[in-house]
């Protein structure tokens, strides 16, 4: 399945993977919700069109100027189950690495550029990109049933899209390497325990909480909670900018290798890899 990734939405309305309401209290409500009924759109799996919106979201949301809160959170079953596999084989395509490579490290570098405080209600699953996204906001509600992991390595794959930044910050580089080098999901009663994320609500109450949380930051001073926020990134900005650029390139190089392409195989044929290191 090889999706567009020409789209170029410039506006709220030309979206056709994220939903934008206004909320009373100064809240705009984004709702990641790819379009279509199989499991993959259920998950809010990261195909091209929904990485390329991904990718003009933030700039868009650095100009926002009536909203004094941002809420992010997904439809259906998941936050953002991370790549769609059957999207993964069309990158091997001449010429699409290199800008999804430069795409990905706008995404990251536009979101902590948003000045706007950001809370993410993480409904359910959020793996790989959409792990690195929700770490990535300022307060982060998770349902108690949803997982937070990086499985990057688990295609054959380096965690270039944000994974080598965001979990070192949240839990440290020896927690941040035991999740990514294994692959292995954490749940959210961990996350809390660990300090990855804000708060743990039972499902049904996620998005309530993170409202809530977002009527608060809403009714402090815009121009000191973001200058605030500005800030503390700063820190984040200087991680990313020691360790993207090199996660990335590495990205690149295993997304050509053969334990790449075997992963996805086994996948396919709901098997055990078997890697050979190249």
């Amino acid at each position: 399945m090889t999706e567009p990734t020409s789209h170029r939405p410039v506006g709220y309305d030309d979206f056709e993977c994220i939903r934008f309401d206004r909320l009373d209290g100064h809240v705009l409500q984004v709702t990641i919700d790819r379009p279509g009924d199989d499991r993959n759109a259920e998950l809010n799996a990261v195909d091209g069109r929904l990485h390329d919106e991904l990718t003009h979201l933030f700039p868009l949301l650095q100009q926002e100027r009536e909203a004094r809160c941002i809420v992010l959170t997904g439809s259906g079953r998941a936050f953002s189950a991370g790549g769609d596999f059957d999207w993964f084989p069309t990158l091997q395509e001449p010429g699409r690495l290199e800008p999804l490579r430069q795409d990905g490290k706008n995404l990251i570098w536009d979101l902590l550029d948003v000045q706007v405080p950001i809370v993410a209600a993480v409904n359910g699953h959020a793996m790989g990109l959409g792990a690195s996204i929700a770490l990535l906001c300022d307060i982060i509600v998770v349902g108690e049933s949803a997982r937070i992991g990086d499985p990057h390595v688990k295609v054959g794959v380096v965690a270039g899209d944000g994974g080598t930044v965001a979990w070192p910050l949240a839990i440290g580089p020896a927690l941040a390497k035991q999740y990514l080098l294994t692959g292995e999901p954490i749940s959210a009663a961990e996350a809390h325990r660990l300090g990855m994320v804000n708060e743990v609500a039972p499902d049904d109450e996620c998005l309530d909480r993170a409202l809530a949380w977002a009527d608060k930051l809403a009714a402090n001073a815009p121009l000191a909670v973001q200058y605030t926020k500005v800030a503390v990134n700063k820190l984040l900005k200087d991680a990313a900018n020691t360790a993207f650029d090199v996660a990335t390139a590495l990205e690149l190089l295993t997304f050509q290798s053969d334990d790449h392409a075997e992963a996805l195989a086994a996948i396919r044929e709901r098997r055990d890899p078997t890697f050979h290191n190249r």
